[in-house]
């Protein structure tokens, strides 16, 4: 029989298992409960970055796609501002009021049809991001109506009053669409080539003195953007168009002196009858 000491001893050994049962159970549970914590917050983190990143996705691709249906206005827009252009090289000194009138009229469909409806794609946005995609169409028809402005009243047409005739086509609520200065200048570029080309025409035709009114109108052009291009933010475009618009400019001048010079030689290819006449308005020398 054991005594009483080695009794109590032999039921301590015997409850200690049970004490560190108790503690394992306690430890375990108060480790579980902070992994519990730290899944549900990084699910939670999970999901928030799940939604951001879908939001992010969802901008994108309504931007991509509005991207695409400005640049397929751009097109329309720059298409028929062409044909604009092309119908105002079809004046001539016998039709100059009837082919006018028709290029306005084809300018303010332009206007109401196409640009009104860019005007609309890019109300309430900024417009100013998709500026590349829109960029090709307004420079050409920046070069329609300051063509057919020079063609009617000899002067050029100013940003401002373009800008003035956006106003009307969008959402009075909405910041108005607004061409820049660099569509501006490089659509005014384009319109040097253009004149070079009408200054060839009324040449052939025998109206030197409208062809001189070109040549110094084109010359004015490029001495001043010679002196803005370099300050230009975007001048690749510019510098190459500056270089076009030297040959035309070069052109033009040639063909006038020539015809002073060597007027009498032109006859034949000015469509007149009469070989006395000179552009020079002497005699034809025998």
């Amino acid at each position: 029989m054991l005594n009483s000491s080695a009794a109590r001893t032999l039921s301590l050994m015997a409850a200690k298992p049970q004490r560190f049962a108790n503690f394992a159970e306690i430890v375990g549970a108060a480790a579980k409960k902070p992994r519990t914590m730290a899944t549900n917050v990084a699910d939670s983190d999970q999901n928030t970055t799940k939604n951001a990143f879908s939001n992010y996705a969802t901008y994108l691709n309504n931007l991509n796609d509005k991207r695409e249906r400005v640049v397929k206005a751009s097109r329309d827009i720059t298409m028929n501002s062409k044909k604009v252009i092309f119908q105002v090289h079809r004046i001539s000194k016998h039709n100059k009021e009837e082919v006018l009138q028709k290029a306005e009229n084809d300018l303010a469909a332009v206007m109401d049809q196409y640009i009104a409806r860019l005007v609309k794609e890019l109300g309430g946005t900024d417009f100013w991001k998709l500026r590349r995609a829109y960029s090709p169409g307004i420079q050409e028809y920046v070069e329609a109506a300051t063509l057919c402005s020079f063609c009617k009243t000899g002067a050029l047409l100013n940003l401002d009053e373009i800008n003035a005739s956006l106003r009307t086509l969008g959402d009075p609520s909405n910041e108005p669409l607004q061409i820049n200065v660099l569509d501006y200048l490089l659509g005014l570029a384009d319109l040097t080539g253009e004149l070079m080309r009408m200054a060839m025409t009324r040449i052939s035709d025998g109206e030197l003195e409208f062809a001189e009114k070109i040549c110094r109108f084109v010359r004015e052009i490029y001495r001043d953007l010679r002196l803005v291009a370099p300050k230009m933010d975007d001048s690749s475009d510019m510098k190459q168009k500056m270089e076009v618009m030297l040959q035309s400019v070069m052109k033009i001048e040639n063909a006038c002196f020539s015809v002073h010079v060597r007027g009498s030689e032109y006859i034949p290819f000015l469509g007149s009858e009469d070989t006395s006449f000179s552009m020079l308005g002497v005699p034809e020398i025998e």
